[in-house]
């Protein structure tokens, strides 16, 4: 405090009573936010008690994060705190959400050992847009789909159900599952191969076959093989054949072995398990045991 009587305080006195250092509030001064009330004979910068508490709030608001200017905009009256602080929860939630795509990928990069060309790949495909990874899942389904119109339509929507997007605020986990299914499919050998599976369908369907069909017997399907693996029936004895008979009825068996081991496929249980991860579901059974049982009865009773 200066001996005039006057109750004002020097930058030093400031910086004693508040613990700042006097070349912070020196910044803060000449930046506007804490201007002097006025000035001693020698031209030094005085305080008053106001100012004292106007550079605590400056002071909590730096902590937190807030810029200059808005914290001048604050003091200045123009905005008010929770309106400054709204705004800066809203970028805070942006700052996360990068830093956890950062996170993501450079996680991935740490796992797979990835090349620099490979790095910025990931990178770029992390940091998609909304609009911009929905043309890719879009891209993927038409190549899949298009002028397969007798494909069970249930396929189609549980497909593209299952490639789900990413959430607002997806977790680094998620990320890199989106990453990895971004790759895949946008990978000309597994959109081939995810149509091959579709056209094994589609012969099959007339005007009087429901949807669902096609799924519904991949369903009776892993029931029926698990419950003979449950019971032990070896996939070449006569019980075994007695349950493709209950799966399969009077059809053809010759073509179901590719149909299966298309469906089997790991490159499409890797999708699937994607997909749940993106989505945030616990992945789904691969079923892979069941279809390697079915197979094997197959090549071990081939006729009907």
């Amino acid at each position: 405090m200066i001996d005039d009587g006057t109750g004002l305080l020097t930058i030093g006195e400031l910086s004693r009573r508040t613990g700042l250092s006097v070349r912070t509030i020196r910044y803060w001064s000449d930046e506007g936010a804490l201007p002097p009330v006025a000035r001693s004979a020698g031209g030094y910068r005085l305080f008053d008690a106001g100012s004292v508490a106007r550079l605590e709030l400056i002071r909590t608001l730096r902590e937190l994060g807030l810029g200059l200017g808005d914290v001048r905009a604050v003091l200045a009256g123009e905005r008010t705190v929770a309106e400054v602080a709204a705004a800066h929860v809203a970028a805070l939630d942006a700052q996360i959400r990068s830093l956890k795509v950062t996170r993501a990928v450079l996680s991935t990069v740490a796992r797979r050992g990835s090349s620099a060309q490979e790095t910025t790949l990931m990178n770029k495909l992390a940091r998609l847009s909304a609009a911009e990874r929905g043309r890719i899942i879009d891209d993927f389904m038409e190549e899949t789909f298009i002028g397969l119109d007798t494909a069970d339509p249930d396929i189609r929507t549980r497909m593209r159900f299952h490639t789900g997007d990413l959430p607002d605020d997806p977790t680094p986990g998620q990320v890199d599952a989106w990453v990895e299914l971004a790759e895949l499919i946008q990978d000309r050998g597994f959109r081939a191969r995810m149509r091959e599976m579709i056209e094994f369908n589609a012969p099959d369907r007339g005007p009087d076959v429901p949807p669902g069909t096609s799924l519904w017997f991949m369903s009776r399907l892993v029931h029926l093989a698990g419950e003979a693996l449950e019971r032990g029936v070896d996939p070449g004895s006569p019980e075994a054949d007695t349950v493709l008979r209950g799966l399969l009825g009077d059809a053809d068996r010759a073509s179901v072995p590719a149909r299966l081991e298309s469906a089997a496929h790991a490159e499409v249980a890797r999708f699937r398990e994607l997909s749940a991860v993106v989505r945030g579901l616990d992945p789904l059974s691969a079923h892979r045991e069941e279809f390697a049982w079915v197979l094997a009865a197959l090549h071990a009773h081939p006729d009907r």
